[in-house]
């Protein structure tokens, strides 16, 4: 789960970090009298759950910026929030056509004499948590950590005992922090640990820490991701949750207890188990097919789950095929196999539906699909299935057509 970046800096504040003065406006009125408030020049920087607003772009607007822009007056501040509110934003990282924007924060300026990178992942090679460190810090730490992994600094923290002062000290002088703002380095360093150990974190990141003339060290972007399996540990993380930036068919699925999440491609794949999953999309991307999603209904699906599913798949437009790899363990492959039937009647299938069962009673569940009657294409294996499927999303997409 992901939240907002005045989220995550509020957060960050309760944890004893330093940030500028913000306020949250929802159009222009709200953010010219934030401006008043704030008594000066801001930075107007849309609240999105994508990276990369700065060199964004709004669709169909007329305008020649992204969604971090200075305004100096509170005419300035009017014009931009009413763009930024009206047009979706377009990043590297939503797609073309873009996320549509309904919150603005409003942050003082700050001057600039240095930025820094700060994040903390979990580092699987080791098994712990990592705080990440770079001189180099902004937008373009991407392309630092590619061009120069030696510049990006580690300190494993455990979970036990969190960030030790040490660790904060040497960092803070690896960074090149004079002995008067080291400390407020450490603070930051300390606050982001706390936050990412406390809340579950995934993923905590603060691009850039900034370094003002006058030696104040302030965390001038934030960003948070959390791990979905711990928020019932966290309802008050969960109480930040904004639905409107999450994919839809998403949160219809986790409703009926299916895991999916959406990719790019024209094929469905419904599967039973998550290391399945990753094998059939795998194999289909080796026979030159595209998965169109990650979709796992768990090794007990009954009649009601698959029919949902199906009806997540065929409603993306993109989908020109699907296929169903279960393995019949806990479900066995017959009554899968009556639960598919009676889900492809019900939804209505416009598309070719490839089904390749296996496990215990699969003869059975073969039998009930071949003297069904109905438009479906089996598979004896994997590999058969995923030809078959590659092959009907190819003729679907050249015809317009299901053939």
């Amino acid at each position: 789960m992901k939240i907002h970046e005045y989220q995550a800096k509020e957060l960050l504040v309760a944890a004893g970090a330093v940030v500028p003065r913000g306020i949250v406006a929802t159009n222009p009125t709200e953010a010219m009298r934030a401006f008043d408030q704030l008594g000066g020049p801001v930075v107007l920087k849309a609240q999105i759950h994508a990276g990369g607003r700065g060199k964004g772009r709004f669709k169909g607007a007329n305008a020649d910026y992204g969604g971090v822009k200075f305004a100096r007056s509170r005419d300035e501040v009017s014009r931009i929030t009413e763009v930024m509110l009206k047009y979706p934003l377009v990043t590297k990282q939503t797609g073309e056509d873009g996320q549509p924007v309904s919150k603005i924060l409003v942050q003082e300026a700050a001057d600039i004499a240095r930025e820094v990178y700060l994040g903390m992942v979990v580092d699987r090679a080791i098994g712990m948590p990592v705080l990440m460190a770079c001189a180099e810090g902004g937008v373009e730490i991407e392309e630092v950590a590619a061009r120069s992994p030696d510049k990006i600094l580690k300190a494993p923290v455990s979970p036990d005992v969190g960030l030790h002062p040490f660790q904060a000290r040497s960092l803070s002088y690896a960074l090149d922090f004079p002995a008067d703002q080291a400390s407020r380095a450490e603070a930051l360093m300390t606050a982001l640990a706390r936050v990412f150990l406390a809340k579950d974190c995934s993923l905590a990141e603060i691009n850039p820490v900034v370094v003002t003339p006058n030696g104040d060290v302030l965390a001038l972007d934030a960003k948070m991701t959390f791990d979905d399996n711990a928020l019932f540990r966290h309802p008050e993380i969960e109480s930040l949750r904004d639905q409107a930036e999450e994919n839809q068919a998403e949160l219809r699925a986790a409703e009926h207890g299916l895991s999916y999440i959406s990719l790019s491609g024209n094929i469905g794949c419904l599967v039973n188990g998550a290391g399945l999953a990753m094998s059939t999309m795998d194999i289909i991307k080796h026979h030159g097919g595209e998965p169109a999603n990650f979709l796992d209904v768990g090794g007990g699906a009954n009649k009601d789950q698959v029919t949902e599913a199906f009806r997540i798949l065929l409603a993306d437009p993109r989908v020109k095929a699907v296929l169903v790899n279960i393995f019949g363990g806990i479900m066995k492959c017959d009554i899968i196999a009556g639960a598919v039937l009676a889900a492809f009647k019900e939804v209505g299938f416009h598309v070719p539906l490839v089904v390749r069962l296996e496990g215990t009673n699969v003869e059975q569940g073969r039998k009930m699909l071949s003297e069904s009657g109905e438009k479906i294409i089996t598979a004896n294996d994997l590999t058969d299935a995923a030809k078959k499927v590659v092959a009907a999303a190819g003729a679907v997409s050249t015809t317009g057509a299901r053939t």
